[in-house]
């Protein structure tokens, strides 16, 4: 392993660079707050081993899909539909900001605070 280094002042400092952490979503990063909070014991070893990532942009994953196809189905359920689009705007939007608050809800309680 070859290190370089680089003068400050009168101090020689290593060249060290963090690897880069890709990005994750608003589900991935409530699920890594939660263990690290909560579960403290399951986010060390995970993060031990490697699988913490992998883990957090699963669980991102399939929130983002529950969350779209629970809205989708909540829709239908309660008859919001384009057709109420084009007629009641206000109406249509109050009732959509509802379903996906319930549907969110959901997908936190059993997925992300599980």
């Amino acid at each position: 392993m070859e290190l370089t280094y680089h003068s400050e002042g009168d101090y020689r400092l290593p060249d060290l660079s963090a690897p880069e952490t890709p990005k994750l979503g608003k589900y991935g990063m409530l699920r890594r707050s939660f263990l690290r909070e909560h579960r403290k014991g399951i986010y060390t070893g995970m993060q031990l081993s490697g699988k913490l990532d992998s883990h957090l942009h699963q669980i991102d994953r399939q929130a983002r899909e529950m969350v779209d196809s629970l809205t989708q189905q909540m829709a239908a359920q309660q008859g919001v539909t384009q057709a109420l689009k084009a007629a009641d705007q206000m109406k249509w939007t109050g009732l959509m900001n509802s379903i996906r608050a319930a549907a969110e809800e959901a997908v936190l309680t059993d997925l992300i605070y599980s």
